[in-house]
């Protein structure tokens, strides 16, 4: 059922081409590739390039099936192969086993039973309307890690760029009941081994706060907080 139900999604269109991890000839070496291809063709003009990389909380535990259901009528997916999906997703039951206590079952009416080969592509056709199209940019995912990838003449922009697709994504998640974990986002500003240069660290702007860089006035150098979400590690970003 996995491999028809790959095949059928893929030629409906059920799956975006930059969703990577749990389907045949797309692995996390294929999500690195792309990405560090588009960032090294985004610097080629000497453009400044930033990456947003976003976690979805709970992953698997998200799906709805009568969501899901809905989206593969809707793409005319083989109605047996929904109803299929419908009682896979239906009527489940978890059991927590501690020492010493009750094996009491309780029913389970939301997400993906984890261990299943389906439960990936499932939980992928779930998450794919998460994707949008990014000018000047590139959005890959690795099952439940998505990448924002911009470019522009400056980080700050970069990072006003980021703020209104990482507002779209949130949204879009919002509608499908899904949500991004904060301490796992994180900011990086890529920068080529020419434009590094020792103790230097970008600007960040986040939510309408700007930080300015330590060795600027009003700095981290003079106790200026760095706003939690993300967090940057452009000191680590060179390729």
């Amino acid at each position: 059922m996995t491999v028809r139900l790959s095949a059928i999604a893929k030629a409906k269109g059920l799956l975006h081409p930059n969703q990577c991890g749990s389907l045949p000839g797309l692995s996390f070496t294929d999500a690195c590739l792309a990405l560090t291809h588009e960032i090294k063709t985004l610097q080629r003009p000497r453009l400044e390039v930033s990456t947003l990389s976003l976690d979805i909380k709970a992953g698997f535990d998200n799906v709805n099936a009568t969501t899901l259901r809905a989206r593969l009528l809707a793409a005319r997916v083989p109605s047996y192969m929904v109803d299929w999906v419908s009682s896979f997703l239906s009527e489940r039951t978890c059991t927590l086993v501690f020492q010493g206590s009750p094996n009491l079952s309780s029913p389970v009416s939301v997400g993906t039973p984890q261990g299943s080969p389906i439960s990936p592509l499932l939980f992928l056709l779930y998450v794919a309307p998460l994707h949008m199209s990014v000018p000047k940019g590139l959005m890959v995912s690795y099952v439940d890690d998505f990448s924002i990838t911009v470019a522009s003449t400056s980080f700050r922009g970069n990072i006003r760029r980021l703020q209104g697709r990482f507002n779209t994504i949130s949204a879009r998640g919002r509608d499908i009941g899904v949500s991004f974990s904060v301490p796992k986002t994180e900011l990086i500003h890529w920068r080529t081994p020419s434009q590094r240069t020792p103790n230097q660290r970008p600007p960040s702007y986040w939510r309408a706060t700007f930080v300015p860089p330590p060795w600027s006035s009003g700095g981290w150098a003079s106790g200026s907080p760095l706003p939690s979400p993300p967090r940057t590690t452009s000191d680590t970003g060179s390729l």
